[in-house]
């Protein structure tokens, strides 16, 4: 293996002699933990398989290299704030040495890249080759703007808008340009549409210029009214955002109303059906794109190992040709139907790829460590210790063993290929460790914590009943709350409700033990501690500000805001209201990848806007007596609807404004007379800037928004309800070192053990819970999969672990290959 530089995913094979030198084996594990952190991490980075390569590969992606590149991007963008126009203003040579000192780390970070990675495919690979010239580009872009500052010529710094650039195309940020991918094949389809919008949209112009143009109608400003075919459709493409109804139809509706019909007709035609429409390409396409149901492209496909799949498989008789569908269960996602037409129309997408290559690397991995015992190939247990160790260095050494208990099924000190396969799975499953143990009360004082009176307490805590009283004084504090509360009797009533709520936490830290109450997983017993903690400190500064009568606004509304906080309790107590904010918690972390879509958006228009608009418009304190402040410092916006909206402070002046002010157009509301606004300060073209902003932003990137957040809520939502689990989850409840999944109420983790699991029978089990102790396991993340997870396991499913698998180079190039229904119904 040495001097060997072969890509990663060509066919190793070791000699099955173990006995081999020290350097060899330390090569061949660390190649063989690149493999598996790959297909842990679904990475698919090309690399060289020397030992100089392989070791910078690992140094690649140690988190601490990612965390620098994350850093000096955040940097980069950053400096946006601190250049002019500046919110926090500093000499262009501190900003400009900062911005060096960024190029050069994604420079390093290239060059890293290129240390590990054939040169074929690095100089192949558009990301890097869009990097190199960003870096360039802004090089000669600071050269330039610094020799202007030089000589007081104040320049464009056009690269700003390029910095987003290195936030897309590092391979850390894969998620982020498979966005920018879903919109890129969705563009083409949603172009027909918006052609014929336009086209639409200009037909109508063309009437209410016909029908308006001559009447000498006015606007309430006293401007014409439809006489200039541009104005006419930017008015009627601000209609269809419904910004200026029913303003814009008043004048010709007050001349005669059968004219309301022709505006009525413009907003059903271009407002609900084209809008509609627009929604539906951009959702069919994007789930089409992200998530294609396909059959394998090799191999047999056997339903026996996804049952749950045979329902929904509607094949043709043998030796008819026809249409194959797949429909996925409602348990996955909403029930989408591919047709697809005959056996040599099947394509695999990108999941697809995925699941295969993972099944690849994994493959590679073990043929590296595989030695022969018997009749059969395996990778002995010393070896694959080391490889997890290399691979997952900070897992516990109770963690590991439970994964080699459910690697080594026989205990022989061996793991097979089918078992070995599922490793990167298996390190992707988060798993709590729960030290089970007596309440301390229960250790200190048995005889009273175990008296009657005492377990009567603890029932009581448990029943359903205390909960649901506790539910009703919430009910009557938030009636408490929206009362005047300078009576007496609230003020009084507010420390009963407190006590109430003290009380309750008590008697559950008496009732459950009390490390377990507060474990690291239990979310919704440290948000009821301290949402009564919060409400106990503002009842008591509320008191101390009333009894000193200090008087402070900011004071007394974090006081009030406080106080209302304790009613978020009810989310604690209704089952049906925490699955959904779990979903929405559990979705948020894949809610980033939008985030990071807009962003670059958002900064782009935002640098774009600086360097058109900046300076034009001015927000001047009204009571300072300057008539300037009446028009915004501009007297362009005289009796104009922006300065008699008082919008002054929305501007382009510096990189905050700048993103409040997107903010605000992407809601939409009156973004017409902000781009009427910066039209009079600059020139009617400007108009464009904003037209160009709501197509990219509120048509297209807002639908896929939403059509991500449907998708990804459905699944989750539905999976909280469902009882979908892997077979490396099923073993680990069947190894009996597991404790059931289900939301453990408030910390009763051994009133959740199952008896089975445990060696109890269902009769004696709820009396040797009690004594239990010990180190026991709980799946974390079972239910909180992502959509291309889920669909990946899917097809994950349907790769047989023997026999012959298609090679890189099909996987790559998405080659279909013939399908073998024999094993299947």
């Amino acid at each position: 293996m040495p001097g060997n530089s072969r890509a990663a995913g060509t066919h190793h094979s070791r000699p099955s002699s173990s006995e081999e030198p020290p350097d060899l084996e330390d090569q061949e594990l660390l190649l063989a933990a690149a493999y598996v952190s790959d297909a842990q991490y679904n990475r698919n980075v090309p690399f060289e398989t020397s030992p100089q390569a392989i070791r910078l590969y690992h140094f690649y992606n140690h988190w601490t290299m990612r965390a620098a590149t994350y850093f000096f991007i955040w940097v980069n963008l950053a400096l946006a704030l601190f250049e002019e126009p500046a919110v926090f203003p500093l000499p262009f040579l501190v900003t400009s040495i900062a911005e060096v000192l960024c190029l050069t780390a994604f420079f390093g970070r290239l060059v890293h890249f290129a240390k590990v990675t054939p040169q074929k495919v690095f100089w192949k690979d558009t990301k890097n080759i869009c990097v190199m010239v960003t870096i360039v580009l802004t090089l000669i872009d600071l050269v330039i703007y610094g020799s202007l500052e030089a000589v007081n010529i104040r320049g464009v710094r056009w690269s700003r808008a390029l910095r987003p650039v290195f936030l897309i195309n590092f391979p850390e940020s894969r998620q982020i340009r498979r966005t920018f991918r879903s919109i890129r094949n969705t563009l083409p389809d949603i172009l027909y549409v918006f052609l014929l919008f336009l086209f639409s949209m200009m037909i109508f112009s063309l009437m209410a210029l016909k029908l308006f143009g001559d009447r000498d109608l006015r606007t309430v400003e006293g401007s014409p009214y439809f006489t200039n075919i541009l104005d006419i459709a930017f008015e009627l493409y601000v209609l269809v955002t419904t910004a200026n109804s029913p303003d814009v139809m008043m004048p010709a509706y007050e001349l005669n109303w059968w004219y309301s019909l022709y505006f009525i007709t413009y907003i059903i035609i271009n407002t609900y059906i084209f809008m509609s429409v627009f929604l539906a390409v951009i959702y069919n396409n994007y789930r089409k794109h992200l998530k294609v149901c396909l059959l394998p492209p090799s191999g047999s496909l056997s339903l026996s190992s996804a049952p749950h799949l045979r329902p929904f498989w509607h094949l043709p008789a043998p030796g008819q040709s026809g249409v194959w569908a797949c429909l996925l269960p409602a348990t996955l996602s909403l029930s989408v139907l591919i047709i697809l037409p005959g056996f040599t129309h099947l394509h695999a997408n990108e999941i697809h790829t995925l699941a295969y290559l993972k099944h690849h690397k994994m493959t590679e991995a073990f043929n590296i460590l595989k030695v022969k015992v018997g009749t059969e190939f395996v990778v002995k247990e010393a070896r694959w210790r080391r490889l997890v160790k290399v691979v997952a260095p900070d897992v516990s050494s109770s963690h590991l063993e439970l994964l080699l208990r459910i690697s080594d099924e026989g205990q022989k000190g061996h793991v097979d290929k089918v078992n070995f396969l599922r490793l990167a799975d298996l390190l992707n499953i988060r798993v709590v460790a729960i030290n089970i143990k007596k309440h301390p009360l229960e250790t200190w004082m048995p005889r009273v914590y175990q008296s009657s009176t005492s377990l009567l307490v603890q029932k009581m805590v448990q029943h359903r009943i205390f909960v649901w009283v506790y539910d009703v004084i919430i009910l009557i504090n938030a009636i408490f709350i929206a009362l005047d509360e300078k009576d007496s009797l609230i003020s009084y009533a507010e420390w009963l409700f407190l006590s109430l709520y003290i009380i309750e936490i008590l008697l559950k830290l008496y009732t459950y033990e009390p490390s377990a109450y507060f474990g690291r997983k239990q979310f919704w017993n440290w948000f009821d501690t301290l949402i009564i903690i919060a409400a106990l400190l503002a009842t008591v500064a509320n008191t101390t500000i009333q009894a000193r009568k200090y008087n402070s606004q900011q004071v007394l509304d974090i006081v009030l805001i406080l106080r209302i906080l304790r009613l978020l309790r009810v989310i604690v107590s209704i089952q049906r209201f925490r699955v959904i904010v779990t979903t929405l918690i559990n979705i948020g972390p894949t809610m980033l990848t939008f985030g990071g879509l807009v962003l670059v958006v958002y900064y782009a228009f935002a640098i774009i806007g600086m360097e058109v608009f900046h300076g034009k418009i001015h927000f001047l304190d009204p009571g300072s007596g300057s008539p300037d402040a009446l028009v915004c410092g501009n007297p362009a916006l005289k009796d104009s609807a922006f300065a008699q909206g008082r919008y002054c402070k929305n501007n382009f002046n510096d990189l905050a404004s700048s993103l409040i002010l997107l903010t605000e157009l992407t809601v939409v509301n009156q973004w017409h007379i902000l781009a009427d606004g910066f039209a009079l300060v600059t020139h009617q073209a400007a108009k464009l800037y904003f037209i160009g902003f709501h197509v990219v932003v509120v048509i297209l990137i807002v639908n896929i928004f939403i059509a991500f957040i449907l998708e990804a809520f459905f699944v989750a939502y539905s999976l909280e309800k469902s009882e979908v689990e892997t077979a490396i989850e099923k073993k680990i409840q069947e190894l009996g070192v597991g404790v059931q999944e289900e939301e453990v109420q408030n910390g009763g983790l051994i009133d959740n053990m199952d008896a089975k699991d445990s060696g109890f029978s269902a009769d004696e089990g709820d009396n040797k819970k009690k004594d239990l102790k010990g180190l026991y396991f709980r799946i974390a993340s079972k239910k909180y999969k992502t959509v291309d997870t889920l669909l990946q396991q899917m097809f994950e499913s349907e790769i047989a672990p023997e026999g012959k698998d298609p090679s890189l180079k099909e996987i790559l190039s998405f080659s279909p290959k013939k399908v073998n229904f024999d094993n299947s119904a």
